[in-house]
């Protein structure tokens, strides 16, 4: 398919062959089993998905793409969904999809989120991203790598890096390196977090400040001898925080909040 790449869209796309057929090997989609693809763009992950038998709802912001994947694909089980990605309910697709795709690494973050925050279920996801993004994603506490995205997606998400990509696998080649990255929700999270919207303050609070101490980047939540309550020692810096320490320091403010409520 020849199309222009558009900067404004962020368009990479993967011309190699073999990348591309390890990629739909790792998902590997039963026959007649629907695959939720993001950004198809020209097509050489849906052809190889409907080849082994997937059925694909495709969603894709640019519509001259879209009119050639529907021409290319008329006569094969693939719905194709106009637009931005980040404007769309992925939780029309069900509550437990399986979405896969090359995503656009200028939206990649905000899409991860989105991800998480509609499809809190889904059955599991494979995604092509800049290699640094899921380096993030899959980081331990303690290492320069781990941050808010690595607590955000490991609350809810087993994280795995499966393999790197070079830039030479694309057209326009990217200016950084890339990796695919399956995530799957977990089926006993180790933290139970109570509020995910206060949750999810406190961890973007405490990585605003991260080179800060968290007595004075959570100041605003834990003082004194809460601290001790919650089993964290203040002069410990956000970076050093497990996921189930920042579940449990929300678990804390959720409650003391309520009961501050009058009845």
């Amino acid at each position: 398919m020849n199309h222009r790449p558009r900067k404004r869209f962020g368009q990479h796309f993967l011309q190699d062959r073999a990348i591309v057929a390890r990629i739909a090997d790792a998902i590997g989609p039963r026959p007649g089993e629907t695959i939720v693809e993001v950004g198809p763009g020209t097509g050489v992950l849906t052809q190889a998905l409907l080849e082994r038998g997937a059925v694909v709802q495709a969603v894709e912001i640019d519509r001259d793409l879209a009119a050639r994947l529907r021409e290319r694909f008329a006569n094969r089980p693939l719905t194709l969904h106009v637009g931005d990605v980040l404007k769309f309910d992925l939780s029309t697709f069900g509550s437990a999809p399986r979405i896969a795709g090359n995503l656009p690494y200028n939206i990649s973050t905000p899409l991860l989120f989105q991800i998480a925050a509609q499809l809190p279920g889904l059955m599991d996801g494979h995604f092509m991203l800049q290699k640094e993004v899921v380096d993030r994603m899959v980081a331990q506490p303690s290492t320069s790598e781990y941050g808010r995205l690595s607590v955000m997606i490991q609350c809810r998400f087993a994280a795995e890096k499966l393999f790197g990509v070079p830039p030479d696998a694309f057209d326009p080649p990217p200016k950084v390196e890339s990796a695919v990255v399956r995530i799957k929700p977990l089926i006993r999270p180790a933290a139970m977090i109570e509020d995910p919207v206060l949750f999810g303050e406190l961890v973007t609070r405490a990585f605003t400040q991260r080179r800060k101490m968290i007595r004075n980047a959570l100041g605003s939540y834990l003082a004194g001898a809460q601290w001790s309550a919650v089993a964290l020692d203040p002069a410990l810096r956000p970076e050093n925080l497990s996921v189930e320490d920042y579940a449990r320091a929300a678990n804390y403010v959720a409650r003391q909040r309520a009961s501050a409520i009058p009845e």
